[in-house]
């Protein structure tokens, strides 16, 4: 059996209204109150790195990375949303969206990516709960679901506030 084929590449502006209805199918309508979207409103036109993958020319897989300020002095950013096609789960494109924000942060000279998620699916790259407590979000998060990657390693141990989206 031959491993699926796909590339990634930056997101493009005439990727926009694809990436818009894959969020639609995965999230629905409450898209706009995740966390994430939350985020990237405060961070306004500063947007970041965003990045999709595609088998062939059809577009199966986005994510978006977001500038943010933690607790009003550390600059990182916030992942989200990573979104897969369904009939493309399991393939590792999700896992390879996830390699290349983190080298995308690295390169960008930033400590460290927070994200709401599944703490079994991104611990499998690197990513581990953040102590209950020690970073806050706009709207209601389970703190039992919010992440960070370190890119800078024992950034967590001194990191405290509240994460908000980081206009430039």
């Amino acid at each position: 059996m031959s491993e699926l084929q796909f590339s990634i590449d930056p997101q493009q502006p005439q990727d926009i209204d694809a990436v818009e209805r894959l969020h639609a199918r995965a999230f629905g309508p409450g898209r706009y109150a995740r966390t994430a979207f939350r985020i990237r409103e405060q961070a306004g036109e500063a947007g970041g790195p965003a990045f999709v993958a595609r088998v062939g020319s059809l577009l199966v897989a986005a994510v978006q990375l977001t500038p943010v300020t933690i607790g009003g002095t550390v600059r990182g950013f916030m992942l989200g949303p990573l979104t897969v096609d369904p009939s493309f789960e399991g393939k590792g494109i999700g896992r390879a969206l996830l390699d290349h924000c983190a080298e995308a942060v690295r390169a960008a000279n930033r400590p460290i990516i927070v994200l709401v998620g599944d703490e079994p699916y991104y611990a499998r790259v690197g990513y581990r709960r953040v102590p209950p407590g020690r970073i806050t979000l706009p709207g209601p998060v389970d703190p039992m679901r919010l992440l960070a990657l370190e890119i800078v390693p024992e950034t967590l141990k001194t990191l405290s506030g509240e994460v908000r989206g980081d206009p430039g």
